[in-house]
């Protein structure tokens, strides 16, 4: 009989399963719960963009597209690059589309990272990145960031963590889970660092279009740094386009070019349907992400004054669609924080663990959710807070 252990592969042995799901997974397994954990839209996706869908299935668009993706989606995402982040890039050479953001974030990690390779991953975030790493056989290095610095990523936290072999700076804001930005001179600082290295930059923007204190900025626009970053984002939160698997990535030809042929052998092409969708989302639709993203903005105010008001101190987030509110006043941990509200007040939140030891005492709330949910939530919340004061949690 066959030994399964002997036949894995031992890193993916290793990999934990992602603390996000699992909260989502109680949440689909009892009634009445409201969702608070999942980063995704509660909007449906613009009916232009449906519609070109539709019209593309109708006239039997179904087909494999090149496998860098279709040249005049690749064309409205160099215009959305010029016009977005000020930085130009070759729709020809320099251009990925992709399945969803994550595979960019896997293209950007397997193209660079050999065994022993360095990689500084700014954390609290996303739960992939060090799994991929490792996965690779590099070596994930955590830079921890403050909440007394917002989260942002400090050119002196950076510093300390380069070694001679640091090969590349994860570098994921707007964040998630915090929502913490980087302003133009954050990212000058960074620069600095940077400039005389060769540490390539994987720069995460998935959720740039979800900025709320002016314009977001990208580390590519700065001096120097459009040559080592690979730019990272997608359709899925300004879109609402979660289900429709689509993502792209801007980066130097030298590199893209590598990136293309794992592209090529793993995945070959991006869902056609989708990329014909999509052009018409990078065309014609930036009313409806403005029209979003005034709507988060009214819950991102909600929710933060909402969990300041039940004494839970909350960092006013500048992009995505989360807070992330410190709970050590409970004297809980984030787990059992989060397992003991699911279960006694059926409100499903995400422990600030799953993104990074250091999200330990805090926990996740996506408000990616009508005000109606939201406002029944935050009830249940200080209900639970109280009994918590009162001795009546176990």
């Amino acid at each position: 009989m066959i030994d399964y252990n002997k036949v894995l592969c031992p890193a993916i042995k290793e990999m934990k399963p992602s603390g996000i799901r699992k909260f989502f997974d109680i949440a689909q397994q009892l009634e009445g719960v409201i969702s608070l954990g999942v980063g995704e839209p509660d909007f449906k996706t613009p009916w232009l963009i449906r519609q070109e869908a539709i019209s593309t299935l109708e006239k039997g668009k179904t087909c494999y597209t090149a496998n860098a993706g279709l040249i005049a989606l690749r064309e409205e995402i160099a215009k959305y690059f010029q016009r977005t982040i000020h930085t130009s890039y070759d729709p020809n050479k320099e251009i990925i589309v992709t399945v969803g953001g994550s595979e960019a974030i896997d293209l950007t990690i397997r193209c660079l990272i050999q065994p022993g390779d360095e990689v500084l991953i700014v954390e609290p975030s996303f739960v992939c990145y060090r799994p991929i790493v490792s996965l690779c056989g590099g070596v994930p290095v955590v830079i921890e960031t403050k909440e007394e610095n917002e989260f942002r990523l400090t050119a002196d936290e950076l510093r300390e963590k380069i070694t001679d072999k640091t090969k590349l700076l994860v570098l994921p804001y707007p964040n998630n889970p915090t929502g913490a930005i980087m302003r133009r001179e954050d990212l000058e600082a960074i620069a600095k660092v940077l400039k005389d290295t060769n540490i390539m930059i994987a720069s995460d923007e998935i959720y740039s279009e979800l900025t709320y204190s002016g314009k977001h900025c990208s580390i590519a626009k700065i001096e120097g740094m459009r040559e080592r970053t690979i730019v990272i984002n997608g359709f899925s939160k300004s879109f609402a386009m979660t289900g429709w698997r689509l993502g792209f990535l801007g980066g130097p030809k030298e590199i893209v070019s590598q990136m293309l042929k794992l592209h090529q052998y793993a995945i070959m092409s991006s869902p056609t349907v989708s990329q014909y969708a999509a052009i018409v989302a990078m065309h014609s639709c930036q009313k409806d992400i403005d029209a979003m993203r005034n709507e988060y903005n009214i819950r991102r105010r909600f929710v933060v004054d909402s969990f300041n008001k039940l004494g839970l101190k909350c960092f006013a987030p500048q992009g995505a669609f989360y807070v992330f509110p410190c709970i050590k006043s409970t004297g809980m941990t984030s787990t059992d924080f989060c397992e003991k509200l699911v279960y006694t007040k059926k409100v499903a939140v995400v422990p600030g663990d799953a993104f990074g030891e250091c999200g330990e005492g805090y926990v996740r709330v996506s408000y990616a959710y009508s005000l109606n949910h939201l406002r029944e939530a935050i009830k249940r919340i200080g209900e639970f807070l109280e009994d918590i004061k009162n001795g009546n949690v176990q």
